[in-house]
Parts: structure tokens; C-alpha cells; sequence
């Protein structure tokens, strides 16, 4: 669960952990607040009142507001995000959608499908039943770094594989998306595989939207990878930092692993802290030469 997902937050300084009896101390600075109230929204299973969060954490409502705009999220886009999570779980470990719903944490059978729905990119009735029937377009196109396959909902890609062997690829996205209905048209994925292309050769290219499924913090992980400019490197202790998880290397590591859209989530950028390329799902070659093409564009 994503309690476990955001294992740094138990790291915070003393000041803001729980006390025995279960109360909170004051945070101090804006990150001890956010963390505070990301730790508490994990514990209650959703989202909170920002007057509550705000007790909690020892400061006014509109301060928790300002904090966590201070990182690109409102707190109750995150609440909403841990209950998302809770409705995976949940689905994922029972075969009635109603017992999910209470497990989830919702309060109304309405609710459960217009949020868990929205965000889990299909019904929960679906999403418990592995999606049978999701519409997808899938493509496939040479690359500076062999074949490149995506497979697309309407709301983006879902799927981006490198390999040699057309077959291949299109077996391993065959057996990921086999409750889908799976259409080939590379004409209506044009501008996608021209982007992908681009990406492969190491040029700038226009943010690809995504629509691929993971935990809250894969998803953190995922969005800080697309956030390391062209050109550069950051090493896995630094990506976590960066995510104030410095405890979390091996977690980053993980999610990088599992990124399931290579090039439009450049996983590749991330290196180890003594500069070695570390695995890569695709061939160290792979990573080496698109690291290589970067920088040589970067310098243009």
C-alpha cells in the first residue's frame, strides 16, 4: 500500500512524527508539513479536510494549501490519489466490486465509479476483470535503437518497448494487454512513433501523454524522470532526493525498472553514483548510445 510506498516519510524529523498516544508535533518547515500530511491522507485511506490537515500539522489551512501547490499537487488531488490506490488493492484482492468500494474507503456505489473509474483509466467492473475490451491502437516503426512498438489508449501511451524482433514485441504486448482489444494503425499513431523516433535519435520532441498504471510512488518516480533535461544524468540517490525519499533508493531503482514507456519516461538518465550505467531493461548498449546521442545534441 502506499504506506509503504512513501517509507521516508517515517524518517521525518522528530518534531513532526507521531507521538505514542498518537498526536501529532508541529512541523516546521513546509517539507515536514507536506510529508505530515501525506503520511496522515495514507493512514485514513483518502483524502482529508484541509482544516484537519492543517491541526495536524500546526499551521492554518491556507498554509497547507500553499505547501503542497509548492510541489505541483493540491492535497486533495493527493487524498484522492492514495484512494485510488486503496481501490487497486483492493480490486486486485476481491472479486466483488462492492467489497472493494467499502474497503476503498468511498461512501456511495456513484462515487466509487466516477472517481476509481476515472483514474484507474476504466470501470472498477473492468479493472477487476483485467479490462476486457479496452480499446487500444498499438504501432510499430526502426529506430536509431531498433524496433520501437507503443500501444495507445485515448488517453495516451500505455506501452513502449525497444527490441530486435518484431514478433517479439508484439507477443510481449499481446500477452501484457490480453483482456484488450489490441488494432494495429500506424497511421493514426503517426505523430507518436515520429516522436518516438526523435527520442531514439536523441532530439527534443514533444511531450508524449501517458496513460500506464503503477503505485503512487512509481508514479512520482515516473513523473520526476521526465523532469531530468536532455542531456543530463542523475544518479538513483539523487532522484530520491529529489523526491525527499532519500531512504528510497532501491524503491526508485525498482520503479525505474518498471517503467513501462521507454524513451517518453527516459528512464535511461538515471545512472549509478559512480557514474556506471546500471541495468537497463533494453541493453546497457541501448542506454549507452541514447545517453551518448543526447549529449551530442545537447552540445548542438
Amino acid at each position: 500500500m502506499l504506506g509503504q510506498a512513501f517509507s521516508p516519510v517515517e524518517a521525518v524529523a522528530n518534531r513532526s512524527a507521531a507521538t505514542p498516544t498518537g498526536h501529532y508535533r508541529a512541523a516546521v518547515t513546509s517539507r515536514e508539513r507536506v510529508l505530515l500530511c501525506c503520511r496522515a491522507m495514507e493512514r485514513a485511506n483518502g483524502p482529508m479536510p484541509v482544516e484537519e490537515l492543517g491541526k495536524l500539522a500546526g499551521c492554518t489551512a491556507r498554509q497547507v494549501q500553499r505547501d503542497f501547490a509548492a510541489i505541483g499537487i493540491s492535497p486533495t488531488a493527493y487524498g484522492r490519489a492514495v484512494r485510488t490506490e486503496a481501490a487497486r488493492m483492493a480490486l486486485q484482492r476481491s472479486t466483488s466490486v462492492l467489497d472493494a468500494l467499502h474497503d476503498a474507503g468511498y461512501g456511495s456505489v456513484r462515487a466509487f465509479y466516477q472517481e476509481a473509474g476515472r483514474r484507474l483509466g476504466m470501470t472498477p467492473s473492468q479493472y477487476a476483470a483485467s479490462g476486457p475490451d479496452l480499446p487500444l491502437l498499438w504501432g510499430i516503426t526502426p529506430s536509431a535503437i531498433g524496433l520501437v512498438i507503443a500501444v495507445a489508449s485515448p488517453d495516451g501511451l500505455c506501452a513502449v518497448r525497444i527490441g530486435p524482433s518484431e514478433a517479439d514485441l508484439l507477443r510481449e504486448v499481446t500477452e501484457e494487454f490480453a483482456a484488450a482489444r489490441l488494432r494495429q494503425d500506424e497511421d493514426a499513431l503517426a505523430d507518436v512513433l515520429r516522436a518516438l523516433r526523435a527520442l531514439a535519435l536523441g532530439e527534443q520532441a514533444a511531450a508524449l501523454p501517458i496513460d500506464v498504471r503503477g503505485t503512487a510512488f512509481q508514479a512520482r518516480v515516473w513523473s520526476a524522470l521526465r523532469e531530468i533535461p536532455r542531456g543530463q544524468t542523475r544518479t538513483y540517490t539523487q532522484l530520491a532526493e529529489s523526491l525527499d525519499a532519500p531512504s528510497s533508493v532501491r524503491a526508485v531503482a525498482r520503479a525505474c525498472a518498471r517503467n513501462p514507456v521507454a524513451l517518453a519516461v527516459p528512464c535511461h538518465r538515471v545512472i549509478r553514483s559512480d557514474a556506471g550505467l546500471a541495468g537497463y531493461r533494453w541493453g546497457l548498449e541501448v542506454k549507452e548510445q541514447l545517453l551518448r546521442m543526447e549529449a551530442a545534441q545537447g552540445r548542438c
